[in-house]
Formats: structure tokens, C-alpha cells, sequence
């Protein structure tokens, strides 16, 4: 069945533009809840969202459809999504959903479902919900006496506050430590500061004026810029920065030099190997890490597995060898033994628990590995199948002649947004961007045409 709403990350759109409207809101909470009541017990869903102006129009829309459809809905408000997928398994509800378009701007919005275990659908599930979606929902309207309710939950930030605090080790604290915290106006604004705070960190908390189209404008972890220069101001010991829905983390050191997914993933598997809490020897990672990442864990008797693009990918195949790390360059990291899917908190309570444990500063433990040259291309596009464009082929397969096996060639479609990703690394920086700087130029050419 070909897809016509989810993508590689719930379903996303911009806001008041199908599938991102009201309607397909109300009709995707109606398909969700329908395929999710199971039995003859109340039903419970969790809506949480991040900052956009939109989500004042998705959340009444889901709300409507899943209580038509005899489901009782938790609001929780702005929350990070690992929150929500807590909450959904805490509160022992069927369904989680996140409003939220991660680090796109402002404008766009989107879906993201977990189930009632607190993991992101699989593909079977959402087919079957583009299904139900696909045919008339009449069928679907519970009696009158059977409608849902909805409510807001009280004191969401406390009990994600502890349940994030708990994932430090016990007896350490982060006393002494200056962090500054871009929050990018996003879901996170509250509740990450509050964490750090409680824990006894000296918290420079920015990006926490959210305005409903300020959301990782500027700042956060897609504009890394304004955490490094907030770090320098403040003579902080580490800086981080977390996207619009919090479950990415990129860091920098007391100097301003940036930590990527790769170096954290790095620095949390080198730690958790010398304790023994390493799980499968070894950390599951996408194609997009770096080479230097995967020497780095070899010269460790570890491996490095790499999947698709998207976190949902990196879980699934931690699931299926039983690790318990994984993650991407981009600042996903998922941590098996706390959460179901990618949590920036406690992913950085990790690299803390690191510099509080060797009494090191963050430039110190923050570089595990020499990355080889990485550059990466978007390339806009509007339609068409610019790929199977033969002038588009040729430049590809004259790009991996010139490499030829000195590194590597990535192109692949985003899964969120209309652009085509160039990537290649190697040892050779002049030769991957002149590689790169060919194939782009070959696809901007061919955008929306297909010889």
C-alpha cells in the first residue's frame, strides 16, 4: 500500500496545508483511536505538543476525533516527546501522541504516534491506520454514551522531572557545574532547566521564550551558534543544545568546539564499556556516522551497526540484538534501559555523569575520536524524481569512481521535508567537496525533471 500520510517520522506537513489541517487531524485521531480500543475498558490516550502556533489548532482537532471515537484524552501541553512516550506507558494508556515538527521551523507541524508501550509505531500499524483512513470513518463514531473525555494532567514537569533525574547516577550531583541550555524555544523550555537545576547545576538556561513561531529560529540544536556564544559569555564548563520537541542533544565544550551525536554516542559507549553496562559490544548508528566514529569503536573491540536513517530504524535494530545505545550524528540517542526513543536530557545526564565522575573538563572527554572529512548537501527540490535522472546518475557514478574506496557516497530523499541529502567522507577534504559540490549541482539542474 503506498504511503500517503506517515513518513519516516510520524506524519508532517505545514500547519493549515494537507495533511497538516484541522480536518486530517480530527480524521487521523478517529483511524488511531479506532484501531487502538481493544476491549471493553476505558481507553486513554496522551496528547502532549511542542510550541508552535498550530498546535492550537491540531490539538482540539485530535481531541475530537479520539474522543468520538470513545476515547478518554490526557492533556499534558508543551512536553518533550520522550515525555510523552513515558507518560503513555506510566499512565498505562493505549496511545501517545506528539503535535510536533521536531526541528523544522515554525511552520510545519506534525503527528507522532507511540503505542501503548511507549515505542513509535511499527510500519503494520501504521498501514493499517492509512487503511482506515483511506475509507469512510462513519462506522466508527461511538454511541453517545459511549464518548470519550478529556482532561488536563497536573504537574506533568514533576513527574517527568523525577523520572529523568532517576536516570543519573545515584550519589553523584552536578554542583559546581555552570551549563548552558538552549532550549530553542521549544517543548523543553521548563523542564530541562528545571532538571539540571534540581540536580545542582548552576543553569544559564536560553532559548525559553517561546512565541508560537520562534521554535529553533536561531537557536537550538539546528543553529548551534547562539549555545557556543551563550557558553563563551557565561565562561560555562559545557553548553547544550536540544531541538524543538527535545529528543535530539548536540553539546559543545568550555571552548565552543561542537560535540555531534557521533562524539556523545562515543564518549557514553567508551564510559559504559569500561563499567561493564554496555550491552551487545557494540552501538547501533545510522549510515550518516562518521567513519571515525566506527575506527574508533573497532580500536575498542566494539562495533559499530548502522541502519537506515531515522531513529525509529536505530531502535528496532537495537531491539532486535539487544543494545542498549544507539543513536544518530543529528543528536538522537536512545538509551535502551531508560527510554523508548531519542531523549536529550537524559542523554546529556550521561555526559555529565562522565566529567563529574574524572573530574574532567568537557574539551577533555568530549573528543573520543578524529572524525574523517564529512560534508553534507541539501538540496531543495519541487517534485519530480530528480534521482533517476541520467545526468544525475552519471555525476553519482563519476563521484564514486573518483573515491574509489578511499570513503564513502551517500544520497538519499529526506523522509521529512522535500530535499535530497548529498553526503561523502574521506580522507581527502578537497576531493569529498568537489564530489559533493558535482552531484548537488547535477540535481539542482534536474529538480522537478526526469530524462
Amino acid at each position: 500500500m503506498t504511503r500517503k500520510f506517515f513518513g519516516t517520522d510520524g506524519i508532517r506537513g505545514t500547519a493549515n496545508i494537507e495533511p497538516m489541517t484541522a480536518d486530517t487531524a480530527l480524521r487521523v485521531g478517529m483511524a488511531a483511536g479506532a484501531h487502538f480500543i481493544k476491549g471493553e475498558h476505558r481507553h486513554r490516550v496522551v496528547i502532549g505538543k511542542d510550541t508552535r502556533l498550530s498546535g492550537y489548532m491540531l490539538e482540539p482537532a485530535l481531541t475530537a476525533g479520539l474522543v468520538s471515537v470513545g476515547m478518554d484524552v490526557v492533556l499534558v501541553g508543551p512536553m518533550p516527546t520522550p515525555a510523552i512516550a513515558m507518560l503513555t506507558r506510566s499512565l498505562r494508556a493505549d496511545l501517545g501522541v506528539m503535535l510536533s515538527a521536531s526541528h523544522n521551523p515554525y511552520h510545519d507541524n506534525g503527528l507522532k504516534l507511540f503505542g501503548p508501550d511507549g515505542y513509535k509505531l511499527s510500519n503494520d500499524v501504521e498501514a493499517a491506520i492509512e487503511a482506515r483512513l483511506a475509507g469512510s470513518l462513519e462506522n466508527l463514531r461511538a454511541a453517545p454514551d459511549k464518548l470519550g473525555r478529556a482532561r488536563r494532567l497536573d504537574d506533568v514537569i514533576g513527574r517527568y522531572t523525577e523520572f529523568v533525574k532517576q536516570t543519573f547516577p545515584r550519589g553523584l550531583r552536578l554542583d559546581g557545574l555552570k551549563i548552558v541550555v538552549d532550549c530553542a524555544n521549544g517543548a523543553a523550555y521548563k523542564v530541562a532547566p528545571e532538571v539540571l537545576w534540581e540536580l545542582g547545576a548552576d543553569v544559564i538556561p536560553v532559548g525559553v521564550d517561546p512565541d508560537g513561531f520562534n521554535i529553533n529560529r536561531g537557536c537550538g540544536s539546528t543553529d548551534t551558534e547562539y549555545m557556543r556564544a551563550q557558553t563563551l559569555a557565561h565562561g560555562a564548563d559545557i553548553g547544550l543544545a536540544l531541538d524543538g520537541d527535545a529528543d535530539r542533544i548536540l553539546a559543545c565544550d568550555e571552548h565552543g568546539v561542537l560535540v555531534d551525536g557521533d562524539q556523545i554516542m562515543a564518549l557514553i559507549a567508551s564510559h559504559w564499556a569500561e563499567v561493564g553496562y554496555l550491552r551487545g559490544n557494540g552501538v547501533v548508528a545510522t549510515v550518516m556516522s562518521n567513519l571515525g566514529f566506527e575506527k574508533y569503536l573497532n580500536g575498542k573491540g566494539l562495533e559499530l551497526l548502522r541502519t537506515n536513517v531515522g531513529d525509529r530504524y536505530v531502535v528496532e535494530q537495537m531491539r532486535a540484538g539487544d543494545y542498549n545505545l544507539g543513536g544518530e550524528q543529528s543528536g538522537h540517542i536512545i538509551l535502551g534501559d531508560y527510554a523508548t526513543t531519542g531523549d536529550g536530557l537524559i542523554a546529556a545526564l550521561q555526559v555529565f555523569a562522565v566529567l563529574v565522575t574524572t573530574g574532567k573538563r568537557a574539551s577533555e572527554v568530549c573528543r573520543q575520536f578524529t572524525p574523517f572529512p564529512q560534508q553534507l548537501t541539501n538540496v531543495r527540490i519541487n517534485g519530480g524524481a530528480p534521482l533517476e535522472n541520467d545526468r544525475v546518475k552519471a555525476a553519482i557514478a563519476e563521484g564514486e569512481a573518483r573515491l574509489d574506496g578511499t570513503g564513502r557516497l551517500l544520497i538519499r530523499p529526506s523522509g521529512t521535508e522535500q530535499l535530497i541529502r548529498v553526503m561523502a567522507e574521506g580522507e581527502d577534504e578537497a576531493l569529498i567537496a568537489s564530489v559533493v559540490g558535482d552531484i548537488a549541482g547535477a540535481i539542482e539542474q534536474a529538480t522537478g525533471t526526469v530524462s
